[in-house]
């Protein structure tokens, strides 16, 4: 979508220039050089959503393939540092397991349509879906079980109402994208409303200036392409690669590899080296989100910490999924999915971070005598490259192989709510998702026949909500016994750690110099007094 702002000529006579004087600037500048409500190929009735596609096509006729080599559409990519095929189509995780089989349900936060298996075409450009990153009307909607297609009529599905959107009004109102249409997904990741990430919810739709400092309408207003720039429909940023530590400085929008980073817009010595030198001497190893994202889900909406999968089942008289909340209205059960646990307003984890997440895969060997890391933060205080990060850790208890003792996936949801919820038959569910997997091209996933739950864990970086330098951690939120640091491996912490002949050392020489500074001042008097008698 072009962006250009672009003041408009006022009519005038053959030959004449328009006078500076009379355009009104500030009133006639345009958001877009193109006005899509006189397109006639928008003008509809469209019957699908890939109707809607070929009539953008036809004007934006390089879209398709843009969309193509991203990442939101091949849910696909290869970690160049760890060599691990990551993205939602290999990498498992302790929430929804994995879309392997479920793809139906999965395929609701696609950028595109009809990817409801392992047989989805790629390279189809009608089924790229333009609107739901571009509407501007907050009425479309995909159907959350329809294979990322909206609704054609008004459906209910588990109690919600989706109507069906006006395609033609929507396409005719396209837009630049959003926090509003970023966030239909993406603060919604995990199956609802704040579930996933911990520092992404609803509340980022028009935070307080507290809650978060760069999309507070109070304070610098960004939007997410702001820092998540896109070009040619590839977006900067992957929490499959994070810049961990940019060494870059202050970058040019567009142009540098780093981007987004704190250091693209604060450089690398962000506190006013006259009073705060101290702070950008720990910039070296410290995270800037460490100190600046002091809670997480601090917007008034609790983040869920545990999901326990093998608890699922429960169901009343009538057979249908018995759904337990708490005072708050969290739910903590659903027999559909197992137990909850939710939190807000509370620290996060700190781990040694380089930037590359190493994940559990299908196939590999795991102990099921401990919980499982289904991925974690690789660095350590040795790596020049890694920095002290905070992370969400979301605790699960998910199906294992207790064959092969190897993680497992399962068929959990479909077009109707899948047959595994109608008769809550594990072996049936993973028998069914493995073999999605293994249609989708993973050779590693294997079934024994054998299963049990174990539990896992997953780390989740945190990265949003800074909330104003006013709030930002204190020394002694780190430098203290129990700290924020407490269990962090690595260097000597001052105030945090206890060496049997530093702290000595240091105590000797203190009680020396004082006795020094004491005989010194006694000489002083001595001689004084000696003088004046």
């Amino acid at each position: 979508m072009l962006t250009l702002l672009m003041a408009p000529v006022l009519a005038q006579e053959p030959g004449q220039s328009p006078a500076a004087d009379t355009l009104d600037a500030p009133t006639m500048l345009l958001e877009s050089t193109a006005d899509h409500r006189k397109f006639e190929q928008l003008s509809g009735p469209f019957e699908s959503g890939p109707d809607v596609t070929r009539a953008c096509l036809e004007c934006h006729t390089e879209a398709a393939l843009q969309v193509h080599r991203s990442i939101h559409w091949t849910w696909e990519y290869d970690q160049p540092e760890t060599g691990q095929k990551l993205g939602k189509r290999f990498a498992l995780n302790n929430l929804c397991l994995g879309i392997a089989g479920s793809e139906e349900r999965c395929s609701s936060c696609h950028t595109g349509y009809d990817f409801d298996g392992a047989d989805f075409d790629f390279t189809a450009e009608e089924k790229v879906d333009c609107l739901v990153c571009h509407d501007t009307t907050g009425t479309y909607v995909k159907f959350p079980v329809g294979g990322g297609h909206p609704p054609a009529e008004d459906r209910v599905f588990r109690g919600t109402l989706f109507k069906a959107p006006d395609l033609a009004e929507v396409a005719q109102n396209v837009g630049k994208t959003s926090r509003e249409t970023c966030g239909s997904c993406h603060f919604e990741g995990g199956g609802g409303d704040a579930v996933k990430h911990g520092d992404l919810d609803s509340t980022l739709l028009s935070p307080a200036h507290s809650v978060d400092v760069h999309m507070s309408p109070d304070g610098l207003d960004f939007s997410c392409s702001t820092c998540h720039e896109f070009s040619g429909h590839i977006q900067e940023g992957s929490r499959y690669h994070v810049t961990a530590k940019a060494e870059g400085g202050i970058s040019v929008p567009g142009r540098e590899s780093e981007r987004p980073s704190c250091e693209s817009c604060h450089g690398t010595e962000p506190h006013d080296t006259r009073i705060h030198d101290k702070l950008n001497q720990h910039v070296e190893r410290i995270a800037c989100q460490t100190c600046h994202v002091p809670e997480i889900a601090r917007g008034g909406m609790p983040t869920k910490i545990s999901w326990d999968w093998s608890t699922a089942g429960e169901r009343d008289e009538d057979g249908r999924p018995i759904v337990r909340k708490d005072q708050q209205g969290n739910v903590i059960y659903d027999g559909m999915k197992g137990s909850f646990g939710w939190d807000e307003d509370y620290p996060p984890l700190y781990r040694w971070f380089d930037g590359n997440m190493r994940y559990t895969l299908l196939g590999d060997r795991i102990d099921p005598g401990q919980p499982v890391e289904v991925n974690f933060p690789e660095g350590s205080p040795d790596d020049p490259r890694a920095r002290i990060w905070p992370f969400k850790v979301m605790e699960g208890r998910q199906p294992y192989d207790t064959q092969f003792e190897t993680l497992l996936l399962a068929h959990l949801f479909g077009r109707d709510d899948n047959a595994f919820w109608r008769g809550y038959d594990w072996d049936k569910a993973i028998t069914s998702g493995m073999a999605e997997a293994r249609r989708a091209g993973q050779t590693d996933a294997t079934y024994s026949g054998s299963f049990d739950f174990v539990d896992t864990r997953m780390y989740w970086p945190v990265n949003h909500m800074v909330a104003p330098k006013e709030q930002a951690l204190s020394c002694e939120s780190c430098h203290s016994t129990d700290g924020r640091l407490a269990d962090l491996p690595g260097p000597y912490i001052p105030g945090r750690d206890r060496h049997p002949w530093i702290e000595p050392i240091g105590w000797t020489a203190v009680i020396l110099t004082l006795l020094g500074v004491l005989g010194h001042g006694g000489v002083r008097y001595w001689l004084h007094r000696r003088r004046y008698h």
